[in-house]
This record gives structure tokens, sequence and C-alpha cells, in this order.
């Protein structure tokens, strides 16, 4: 029993350093993370943090991947509770719109800002990055064409292009709300993806 408290303990501390982490690197940059930084903010010691990760780059791969557990429940799973096809495009859409502006990381998207951090890095973190990122568009394609086979888009949809640019107009209100201090950035960014889903859609009345 004794054992079992000190492994739940172990892991509420590992994640608190991990949620304190995605803040500061969705603002900072998983560069501006370190041990050091992390003991001092949290009152930990530096010791107790090596314990739990033994490296920067093994902190920024743990980082990556709560990040990812995060997106997947904020954006990914509730799209899953919409129908199958165009119904559940529209929702990843409207979801991922939602993460960045609620700020779920203080610093907006995490994956935008660690990408944009990284794209240009080649190494573990930024292959993990990638890894991240075409997981995403991947979902977001096959939606789509999951939306195709059901007749829910016109058949000669580029399916490509067609994710390429809702994933642009997503990014934009993201990039545009931090950097310009726009508000109207996301509603900008929703009429563009309704009016592109329109655009392919075989019953774009059915669209909200």
């Amino acid at each position: 029993m004794t054992r079992d408290r000190r492994v739940v303990r172990g892991d509420q501390t590992r994640q608190r350093i991990l949620d304190h982490a995605m803040a500061i690197a969705s603002l900072d940059g998983l560069e501006g993370l370190s041990i050091g930084r992390l003991a001092t903010d949290l009152g930990v010691s530096k010791s107790g943090l090596f314990a739990h990760f033994g490296s920067k780059e093994e902190l920024q791969v743990a980082v990556i991947a709560a990040a990812r557990d995060v997106f997947s429940r904020e954006v990914v799973e509730p799209a899953f509770r919409a129908a199958p096809g165009l119904p559940r495009l529209v929702r990843l859409c409207e979801g991922w719109l939602e993460y960045s502006e609620r700020r779920v990381f203080p610093g907006g998207c995490f994956f935008y800002a660690a990408g944009a951090e990284f794209d240009a890095r080649p190494g573990r973190i930024r292959d993990l990055l990638a890894e991240a990122r075409r997981d995403w568009l991947g979902l977001c394609r096959q939606t789509a064409r999951d939306a195709l086979q059901l007749g829910q888009l016109v058949e000669d949809v580029d399916l490509d292009q067609f994710v390429f640019e809702l994933d642009a107009l997503a990014t934009a209100a993201n990039s545009a709300a931090l950097l310009l201090d726009d508000a109207s950035a996301y509603q900008r960014s929703r009429t563009g993806i309704l009016s592109r889903l329109r655009a392919s859609a075989t019953g774009p009345g059915d669209l909200p």
C-alpha cells in the first residue's frame, strides 16, 4: 500500500511538472524549458526532476507527448461524437479553433508554436513534432475522404488541397490573434472555413 501511494504521488508530481512545462513551452518554446527553471518554479529539487526525465531532451519528448494527449482530449475526442463525414470534419475544424481561442495553452496552439521553433532544425524533436502534424492532417484528410464516400462532397474535390486550405485558415487565425492581437481572427477563420466547406459540399444548405 505504501509503495502504491508513492507511485500515485510520483505520477501526480510528474503530471504537475508536465502541465507547467507545456504552459512554458507554448509561450517561450521548447528550448525555453530547463530542469533548473522548472525546479525553481515548482519548488522541487533538480535531482527529483532528473529522476523523472533524465535530460532536457527527454523532458521535451515527454512534453510533446503530453501536449498530444491534451490536443486529443480537447479537439479529436469531441469530434468523434459527431456523425462521420462532413459533420465530423466541421467539428474538427471548430474544435481546433476553440482550442486555440480558449487558450488551452497560454501561447495558443502548442504545436503551431513548437513547429515554428523546430521546423528547420533536424533531429528527434522535429521528427516528433512532424509526426504529430502529419497525424492531424491525416485525420482531417481521412474524415474528408469519408465525407466524399458518403456523397457529402463533390466528386472532383482535391482532398489534399481541400484539407490544406482548411488547415491554413485555422492556423492563420492562431497567428493573427497572437501576433496582431486581432480578436476578429477566429471569426474570420470560421467564415472562411464555412465558405470552403460550402463550395465543396453536395448539400451546402446542410452546413451551419
